[in-house]
Parts: structure tokens; C-alpha cells; sequence
């Protein structure tokens, strides 16, 4: 006879003075069965947990406790081969998925979150008080826990009541299923403190409302634009400098995620400005944290592009600032590109290894650095100066096109199928943020989504044609080819662009171009001869002939498929002439036209 441990029977013998009901229903053929008795109780439990029973399990802790014992009773009793793997894979999936499967981020506006602030506290000032004045405010009510009482449901606007239905939702769902059920509440556009003192109080506000325990909310705030970027230091510092969000952090072992974002950045100022910014805003957060004694880490928001973030990830984190990784690595993939990445087991495994690789590598430099024995991840000399330059002057001929350039929004309108795109529903969020057909408004998924289309990657490229021009000029060729050799992110920002100009085909933008009106047309012509700048430079400092030639598969991979996506282009615009001629009144050929765009897009292997 197989013996059982005690524990199994012991557990079991509790469980049935417990559970009698339960009890009561296993079959006299199983009472000779301890595994199988004790299982019945577990999933009399795992029902009263999602019931919300009085049997429930307080966490998955305790589930992973009774299943525990089984496996050890098993190892302990020749039961190696008697279901053994059945069980710790199921301990596996428990300790990974708990009760909640995924963790769910949460991504709210600032700007919401301002106004429905000014709603609780009855202030139609508040919007427009200073960043200081709402800080201080914010501050001193959650210190003293002075709030007014929230409007009454029926007297709450419907942008409140949505706001804290969903605070409500996360503190049930942290409640019944564990704190892994949610993860991150991510601000976009958080332009200071006081976005992220915000959230944390209206997070109290439905605790104090309701039955649910008091949970720490892991606040980040989502860096988007350069000039964020650059404010960012300023506005954690600002934020420690407040006792009771100190107090707050202490609850999430003094760590503060910051969320930086590669896509709104990018289409702000340019791949080089926004590379810039998010370089320094990284190594500066970084010391702001470590003089706070706050351990501050990163969380990526790139896309699937280059414009987005998406270019060569191994080299983005080896030329990422000292400090800024210390083995930790957090960062979005865009669906389009997670089945590619993800979606074959030696694929999936061969990415998550380069990966990890490069973050382990990053981290050890960065100890290496702190104890004096390497110098890898700093910028070599006259390397800020460089990009300081490189940035500044690319920001400017990128802005000077797209926002000062008063004909550039009707161009891009009429260059890009941006009008198709508008109409498909494809997307988690609108277009546009805002009303109005400004490129301000646009979001940087279809603004680069668009670009693509055509096979001109303007956002991957436009102003660092100019700018590398002006970097040789003042550092010589020489200078510039050294600190690209010696600089990992000078490196992954210059190969960057050069993958994106072999993506591009200038040929297929003049068919686009026959869309735009004639008096507008020299705006591509600006764009033809800046892709020519900037691909010269490019060729000039990695002394090829060709754009590639050193990574021959991709070189190869783009040369092949080009034959056959070539054609959906000559497709797409005679599509656009007739659908625009029409008054984009005939839905044949806009659903001929989406065709093409998802096309396109599939032979590409990107759209935003």
C-alpha cells in the first residue's frame, strides 16, 4: 500500500468538519482516495472564492498552499509518475496567474483627472491655478484627509462618474482577487505633481466611500512630449519633496515607475530630439531618486516602428543612460508585432533571450561603472556637445516642416491616405485627441501609420539629413565616426535612421505626390532632398555603399518583398484619386482602399 503524508489527511479531516455539505456528496468509492477527496474541498473553495462564499480563499497563497501539499506528498511517496507533472504544472500557472490570469495597467488623461477634480472640490478656478498652487493644495488635504464629501450620484457629471467607477472596479478587483490583479495607473500628459497627487486622492476618495481595503496604488506618470521629457526631473522632485506621497511610496517599497513614451515624442520634435530627451530625462530622474534615496525604474512605451521606439531594442537598452536598468526591463509591444516576435516558440524564446542578454549586460555595466572598472556606458568626450547640437538643429528643421509650414497639414492630407485610416476601426482610442484636423491633435499611432503607407518614413527621418550635416561641419567626420564607434546610443540612433531610409522608397512617394495640389508639391521636394542628406551622411560615417551592407539579411529581406507591395501603392493612389474625386462618398471603393492599407501594411510588416 502507497502510503499519504498526514499533512493531505490532516487537511482533509479540517476541510470536512468545515465543509459537512461538501463532505456529505463525495461517493463511498472515493473515501479511500485522500488526493481526490482533498480536491473536492479545493474546488468548493475555488467556487466560494468566485462566488465571494464564506469558504472563499483570502488569496491565491492558500490555494497554492493545499495543492502544495499534494505535490509534497507525492514526492515524498513514489508518486513521480502517479500525476506529479499534472500537479506542478498546475502550481506553475497558480504562481504565475494567481486568481486574476493578468495584470491589468490602468491609462487615464491628466486632463480628465483635473476636471473632475474641479468638480469635487467645486473650484472652476482650479484648471487654471498653477501647477505649484494645485500641488500644495492637493498635498495638504491628503495630509490632513480634509476632503468634501463627492456629489451625490445623480449630481455628478458623466466624465466623474465614469472616473470613479473605474477606481471603484480596480479596488474590488485588488480586493476579491489579489493585488496582481491590477498593476500600474498610468497618467498621460502628466505635465506635473499634481496630476499624480490627483490620482492618488481620488484612488482614496472610493476607498473612503466604500467596503474596500485600503491598497497602495502604483501611480507612474507617462513622460510623452520633449518638453515633459525635459521637465521630468522637476516634477519627481517635486513630488518627493511632499511628505505624505514619501509615506505613499514607503507602501511600494520606495520605488517610483515612470513611464516614458517614444511615439508623442517622436512626432513632437523628431526621432533625434526625442531620442535626446528621453536620454537625459532617464540619467537625471535617475539622480533625482538616488539623492531622495527613491529607487526610480522605467517602463518603455515604445511601438512597432522605428518612430515609435520599435528599432533595434537590443541596442536602445545597451545605449541606455548608467542607472536607468539595473535588471529591470518593462516595455510595450505593439499587437502587430507580437505575433512576429512572439507567436513561434524558438522565435518567441530567441527574442526574450537578446532581451534579458542586453538588460543583464546593461546592469553589470553599470555596476562595473559604480566601482570605477569600466567607463562603457558613458557618453565619450564631446558626445553631449554632439548631441546637444544634433538634437537642437534636427528639432528645428523638423518643426520648421511640420509645424510652422503653413500648407504642410493640407499636404499631408492630401500625400497620405490619412483619410482612410480615420475610418477604420481598428484602433483602442480615437485618431485624434482633440477636434480639429491639426497635426497637434493627431495621435502618433496613425500619424506614422500614414507616413508608412506611402513608403516615406518622414518621422523616422525628417531633420537629421541637416542635422548630421551640421554635426561633421562643427566636429569633423572623424570626431563624429569615433563617438559612433564608442556610443552605444549615438549608434542605435544612427542605425535607427538608416533603417528606416532603407524602408523608405522615395519612387513610390511621387506617385503620393500626384495627389497633393501643384502648389504645395514643394513640400516633397523638401522632403526628397532632406532623405538625400541625411542618407549621405549616414553612408558617410559607416563608410558603405549602400544602405545595410553591414546587416546583409535585412538588406536582403527589404530588396525581396519590395516587388511584391509595390504594386498595392500604384493601387492605393489611383484608388485615392477616384474616391477623393467622388467626395469620398462611394463606399466600394473605401472598402477597396482598406484593402490596400491592410495590405500594405502586412507586406511592410508595419503600420504605427
Amino acid at each position: 500500500e502507497i502510503p499519504v503524508n498526514e499533512a493531505v489527511q490532516h487537511r482533509q479531516a479540517e476541510y470536512a468538519a468545515q465543509m459537512p455539505e461538501v463532505a456529505a456528496k463525495i461517493v463511498d468509492r472515493y473515501q479511500d482516495m485522500p488526493y481526490r477527496c482533498l480536491l473536492r474541498f479545493v474546488v468548493a473553495r475555488l467556487q466560494d472564492t468566485l462566488d465571494e462564499g464564506e469558504m472563499a480563499y483570502a488569496s491565491v497563497a492558500e490555494f497554492v498552499a493545499d495543492i502544495s501539499l499534494i505535490e509534497q506528498s507525492l514526492i515524498d511517496n513514489k508518486g513521480r509518475h502517479a500525476g506529479l507533472f499534472a500537479v506542478q504544472r498546475l502550481l506553475l500557472r497558480a504562481r504565475t496567474f494567481g486568481f486574476h490570469m493578468a495584470t491589468l495597467d490602468v491609462r487615464q488623461d491628466a486632463a480628465l483627472h483635473r476636471q473632475v477634480m474641479a468638480e469635487w472640490l467645486a473650484d472652476p478656478e482650479w484648471i487654471h491655478r498653477s501647477i505649484a498652487d494645485r500641488t500644495r493644495l492637493l498635498a495638504q488635504r491628503l495630509d490632513q484627509d480634509d476632503w468634501p464629501a463627492l456629489p451625490a450620484g445623480d449630481q455628478r457629471s458623466a466624465d466623474m462618474q465614469r472616473t470613479l467607477e473605474v477606481f471603484r472596479v480596480l479596488a474590488e478587483a485588488r480586493q476579491q482577487f489579489g493585488e496582481a490583479a491590477t498593476g500600474l495607473f498610468i497618467i498621460s500628459m502628466t505635465q506635473g505633481a499634481d496630476d499624480v497627487l490627483t490620482t492618488l486622492a481620488l484612488a482614496e476618495a472610493v476607498r473612503q466611500n466604500s467596503d474596500t481595503a485600503t491598497v497602495a496604488l502604483d501611480i507612474a506618470p507617462l513622460l510623452e512630449t520633449v518638453d515633459d521629457l525635459q521637465a521630468g526631473p522637476q516634477i519627481l522632485a517635486a513630488l518627493l519633496a511632499e511628505q505624505v506621497y514619501r509615506r505613499h511610496l514607503e507602501r511600494l517599497q520606495s520605488r517610483q515607475v515612470i513611464m516614458v513614451g517614444y511615439s508623442d515624442s517622436n512626432k513632437d520634435s523628431g526621432i533625434a530630439a526625442s531620442r535626446w530627451a528621453l536620454q537625459q530625462a532617464q540619467s537625471q530622474l535617475v539622480d533625482v531618486g538616488e539623492q531622495q534615496g527613491i529607487a526610480v525604474v522605467f517602463f518603455h512605451g515604445r511601438g512597432g516602428t522605428v518612430s515609435r521606439g520599435g528599432g533595434n531594442l537590443v541596442n536602445g537598452i545597451l545605449g541606455a543612460p548608467a542607472g536607468s536598468v539595473n535588471g529591470y526591463m518593462r516595455l510595450t509591444e505593439q499587437g502587430e508585432v507580437i505575433n512576429r516576435k512572439y507567436g513561434v516558440r524558438p522565435i518567441a524564446l530567441r527574442n526574450l533571450e537578446l532581451l534579458t542578454g542586453a538588460t543583464l549586460k546593461h546592469s553589470m555595466d553599470s555596476e562595473l561603472l559604480a566601482a570605477g572598472k569600466s567607463k562603457a556606458l558613458l557618453p565619450p568626450k564631446g558626445g553631449v556637445e554632439l548631441m546637444q547640437i544634433l538634437s537642437q538643429t534636427a528639432r528645428n528643421h523638423y518643426k520648421e516642416l511640420v509645424y510652422q509650414q503653413a500648407a504642410f497639414t493640407d499636404f499631408f492630407r492630401a500625400f497620405t491616405p490619412i483619410d482612410v485610416i480615420e475610418r477604420l476601426t481598428i484602433g483602442s482610442r480615437p485618431p485624434s485627441r482633440r477636434s480639429g484636423a491639426g497635426i497637434a491633435n493627431l495621435r502618433a499611432i496613425p500619424w506614422v501609420f500614414s507616413w508608412a503607407q506611402t513608403r516615406v518614413g518622414l518621422p523616422g527621418v525628417y531633420g537629421m539629413g541637416t542635422a548630421l550635416q551640421q554635426a561633421m561641419t562643427e566636429f569633423g567626420k572623424e570626431g563624429l565616426r569615433s563617438c559612433l564607434q564608442q556610443w552605444p546610443f549615438l549608434r542605435a540612433l544612427i542605425e535607427d535612421v538608416e533603417m528606416v531610409l532603407a524602408k523608405s522608397e522615395l519612387r513610390i512617394g511621387q506617385r503620393y505626390a500626384t495627389l497633393v495640389a501643384p502648389g504645395q508639391r514643394f513640400l516633397f521636394e523638401q522632403i526628397e532632398e532632406e532623405f538625400q542628406r541625411a542618407q549621405a551622411a549616414v553612408l558617410e560615417l559607416k563608410q558603405m555603399n549602400n544602405l545595410l551592407d553591414d546587416q546583409p539579411t535585412l538588406q536582403r529581406n527589404i530588396r525581396l518583398r519590395n516587388p511584391y507591395v509595390d504594386p498595392l501603392h500604384m493601387l492605393q493612389v489611383d484608388l485615392l484619386h477616384r474616391w477623393r474625386a467622388n467626395e469620398r462618398q462611394d463606399e466600394r471603393l473605401l472598402k477597396a482602399l482598406m484593402a490596400t492599407v491592410n495590405g500594405i501594411s502586412l507586406g511592410i510588416q508595419n503600420t504605427g
